[in-house]
C-alpha cells in the first residue's frame, strides 16, 4: 500500500532536491522516500549516522568541557575514576 502526500518546500530545499535528482538520476519522490528512511526508518542503534547528524553542534553553546559538565553533575567522579584505572 502506498500513500500520496503534498509537501511544501522552500526554494532552497527544492533547488537542493532538484540538484541531487540531476546528479543521481533519481526522481524527487524517491529522494524524499530515501531521506525519510535514513532519518526516521531505523532505530538509533541501527542508524548511528542519523543520530550524529541530528545532534551535531548540540554542545556548541556550552563553555565547559564534557568532563567539567559531568563533574558538575557528579562531583568527584573524575577523581574516583583516576584511582580505579
Amino acid at each position: 500500500m502506498s500513500h500520496r502526500t503534498q509537501v511544501t518546500l522552500t526554494d532552497e530545499q527544492y533547488a537542493r532536491l532538484k540538484a541531487e535528482s540531476r546528479r543521481s538520476g533519481l526522481g524527487l519522490a524517491e529522494l524524499v522516500r530515501r531521506a525519510l528512511q535514513v532519518l526516521y526508518g531505523k532505530s538509533a542503534r541501527e542508524n548511528p549516522q542519523a543520530v550524529l547528524q541530528a545532534t551535531a553542534g548540540a554542545w556548541r553553546k556550552r563553555h565547559e568541557s564534557g568532563e567539567q559538565y559531568v563533574e558538575q553533575l557528579r562531583p568527584g567522579l573524575a577523581e574516583r575514576e583516576r584511582h580505579v584505572g
